[in-house]
């Protein structure tokens, strides 16, 4: 009698040697070494942007951090878990808008299940409360917004008719629209983390 096949592989073996199951991640499994690695070396807009180097999802996640932190007053937390918002894509990559579009929403339930091991890893609340949202959403298109028109070679019309009208001045964050080496998108992802971990735990602790 033939045997069944075995499932296909469902887990990535990482640098640090964790293997993470898609299909049911582990907290134990995460480390944000491999989440910085990984997110360095994702394209935003599939590669099509000015530069020499990619704009990689770890730049966008600081970018996004940032224009969340400049909308209003938040804590520690909350701005950790905007940086957070794409993590998954160390793993399953930058799925840009259109292909989304097309494929529909089989996805999603994957990458929520990464994002909520990956906020029980760092302690933070699996499901976020709706105004956090919002706000994530919000730096998150006017981060779109100015990359766009920055450096994937947007107008100003075309962009705001995606994306919507950008609240915020793209001067504020220039220096971080600068496509920049893997390294250097990495150490600057996991300096961004630790300087917010310690924050919160600090106020965790006060």
């Amino acid at each position: 009698m033939a045997r069944a096949p075995a499932p296909p592989r469902a887990w990535q073996r990482m640098l640090s040697g964790r293997r993470l199951d898609l299909l049911d991640p582990s907290p134990l499994d995460v480390e944000i070494e491999d989440i910085a690695h990984g997110l360095a070396r994702v394209a935003r807009w599939n590669g099509q942007t000015h530069g020499p180097h990619i704009f990689s999802v770890a730049q966008h996640s600081i970018l996004v951090e940032r224009l969340f932190a400049q909308a209003g007053e938040s804590s520690a937390r909350w701005r950790l878990m905007a940086l957070l918002h794409d993590a998954p894509e160390y793993v399953i990559g930058d799925i840009i808008s259109p292909f989304k579009a097309a494929v529909g929403d089989a996805y999603k339930s994957v990458e929520a299940r990464i994002l909520g091991a990956i906020h029980l890893r760092f302690s933070l609340p699996v499901t976020l409360p709706a105004p956090l949202v919002k706000r994530i959403k919000s730096a998150d298109r006017a981060a779109a917004f100015i990359e766009a028109t920055h450096l994937a070679g947007f107008s100003v019309k075309e962009a705001e008719s995606i994306f919507g009208a950008c609240p915020f001045d793209p001067r504020m964050v220039e220096p971080l629209l600068a496509p920049a080496p893997s390294q250097e998108a990495e150490s600057r992802f996991l300096e961004a983390f630790r300087a917010l971990e310690d924050e919160a735990a600090g106020k965790a602790e006060a």
